[in-house]
């Protein structure tokens, strides 16, 4: 059940390199989630391919928290890095205890990527995809 408390809510966005990665995997990470965010109150949106986990949190902080040092020791990502962790008052993923979406054309190229283009983005840069992200999508069809 969703929390009505709108207030001290944290986002976070990091992105890491996938050790594995296939479909079974995808599945397992994101059937996790799902259950344990909507345990923790935390909603946010994934973005997957094969070079690259682009992730965005939202919730009570302690939750927030938890969750990325559970990320962290999970040895299904490489190389993480955390690219903005600030509070606000609301959130872009509302209905999704995690939004899963595969990389859109008007995201990175695999070059770029490897270039290390994510450990240059702005903060408010990162932030900005995802708002796009959460408009693109039906925010009440999970």
């Amino acid at each position: 059940m969703r929390s009505k408390n709108f207030n001290q809510l944290k986002h976070l966005i990091y992105f890491s390199k996938p050790t594995v990665f296939d479909t079974k995997n995808i599945e397992s990470i994101l059937t996790t989630s799902r259950k344990n965010n909507n345990e923790t109150d935390v909603t946010g949106a994934l973005i997957c391919r094969s070079d690259l986990y682009f992730q965005f949190l939202e919730g009570p902080k302690d939750s927030v928290e938890a969750t990325f040092q559970k990320i962290k020791l999970d040895t299904r990502h490489s190389e993480i890095y955390k690219i903005k962790d600030d509070l606000t008052n609301r959130r872009l993923f509302a209905s999704w205890a995690m939004r899963d979406d595969p990389v859109h054309t008007w995201m990175w190229t695999r070059e770029e990527v490897k270039n290390g283009i994510l450990t240059r983005i702005a903060p408010n840069e990162a932030f900005a995809t995802f708002e796009r992200l959460s408009r693109e999508v039906d925010q009440f069809t999970p």
